[in-house]
């Protein structure tokens, strides 16, 4: 009698929901647990930032052309706490070079340049090795680093501009570098080799690339990439100039001299083609997508499928090579790097703060970009590379556990 009175059956239910509401709350915060819980891959990197005092990193994951994994890690901004994302802008050091390439290729397409056309068909000024004055200077060879052109190093790193956009123009930079009456002109800014005997990476070679786009086409490279690239790409958190970008959400760049970190001022420079992009890890995802499928993406094109293939193709060959490359380890592209018998391809930057890759192996076909907003030493830059090993792990991981991608 007792077990059936309402008394009891009232008690039992109150007892049963508050069970079954226990549970639901055990369970909800075990999801809430499973979703916080950082991979190994988040450890790891997390791990050697702490380890070596990064700020800010961000990086993506590529299987089969396809993004499949993107994330941020430190700060943008360490005094205020801004995180660094995927979406975080940042000054992208010589991987602009391939922008710069693409934008070449453009002006190739239509018709407005040839790569292997004397430079001087198509400049305001004579650009001439005083070692070799008879040989010509092509675009292939500028792009390839064969020009014989090289750094005057000092100088370059005193072009600089910190706290803003460069006051010098590009083409006044380069009139006075390569023209005998201008104030930058020495002899040593060439190499006493012909063009296409000597592998020189050069940074005011492709400046001078860059440069004669520009001249062709009637309209700055920013603005003529912006509109042959960035805007049909969707790449709204790009552009080459500090004007040209939200700066509120550019990255903060750092220096790490011993245990402390000293912020650096932003910066531009006359060369801005060979190196002054600023953009995020999602929206270069968007350009390096685009040249991995041929020069299209979600039905944007951006150059000929055939120009793409040239781009990224070996220029070297066994009959024509540079004399000190080994084709085994290194060949090049069109303002494109290609490393480890090509299993690397794509491109590495720096700059004062910054460290970038962005590289693709076409035989495994997995990929990785890789952002960091701080200046290690070369001791430390050395250990910290170990998380670009580990990224590429993580890829051929992602490539194994689904074979969608």
């Amino acid at each position: 009698m007792f077990s059936d009175s309402p008394k009891y059956k009232y008690q039992k239910m109150k007892s049963l929901s508050a069970i079954i509401f226990y549970l639901i709350i055990i369970s909800y915060s075990q999801q809430g647990k499973a979703q916080n819980a950082k991979s190994p891959i988040d450890c790891f990197i997390e791990q050697k930032m702490n380890e070596l005092g990064m700020v800010g990193v961000g990086a993506a994951v590529f299987v089969n052309k396809k993004l499949v994994w993107t994330q941020g890690y430190g700060y943008a901004d360490k005094d205020n706490k801004v995180s660094f994302t995927p979406n975080t802008i940042m000054n992208i050091g010589s991987i602009s070079k391939t922008i710069t390439g693409a934008c070449l290729m453009h002006a190739v397409e239509e018709k407005r340049l040839s790569l292997d056309e004397d430079i001087n068909n198509y400049l305001p000024f004579k650009v001439i090795n005083p070692f070799s004055p008879k040989e010509i200077i092509t675009l292939r060879n500028l792009a390839t680093h064969t020009s014989g052109i090289t750094d005057q190093q000092p100088l370059y790193d005193s072009s600089y501009f910190y706290g803003g956009d460069s006051p010098e123009q590009l083409g006044d930079f380069l009139r006075n570098y390569f023209t005998q009456n201008g104030k930058y002109y020495k002899k040593e800014n060439f190499l006493d080799s012909k063009p296409g005997s000597y592998y020189k990476y050069s940074n005011i070679g492709a400046g001078l690339a860059g440069f004669i786009v520009e001249t062709v086409t009637g309209e700055k490279l920013n603005e003529y990439s912006m509109r042959y690239i960035f805007k049909p790409l969707k790449m709204d958190n790009t552009g080459w100039l500090l004007s040209e970008i939200k700066l509120n959400n550019h990255s903060k760049l750092y220096s790490k001299l011993g245990d402390t970190i000293k912020p650096i001022k932003l910066y531009g420079f006359p060369t801005y083609p060979d190196g002054g992009v600023r953009t995020s890890v999602t929206d270069l995802s968007k350009f390096f997508m685009c040249l991995l499928n041929g020069g299209e993406l979600y039905g944007a094109r951006i150059l000929k499928k055939e120009l793409v293939k040239e781009m990224i193709s070996p220029q070297f060959t066994l009959s024509k090579s540079p004399d000190n490359i080994d084709l085994g380890k290194d060949n090049s592209g069109i303002f494109w790097s290609i490393r480890d018998n090509g299993t690397k391809v794509g491109h590495n930057g720096s700059d004062p703060g910054v460290n970038t890759m962005m590289r693709y192996d076409p035989s495994k076909q997995v990929g990785v970009i890789f952002f960091m907003n701080t200046e290690l030493s070369e001791v430390e830059m050395k250990k910290f590379m170990t998380v670009y090993d580990e990224l590429w792990e993580y890829a051929l991981t992602l490539k194994c556990k689904n074979r969608s991608f």
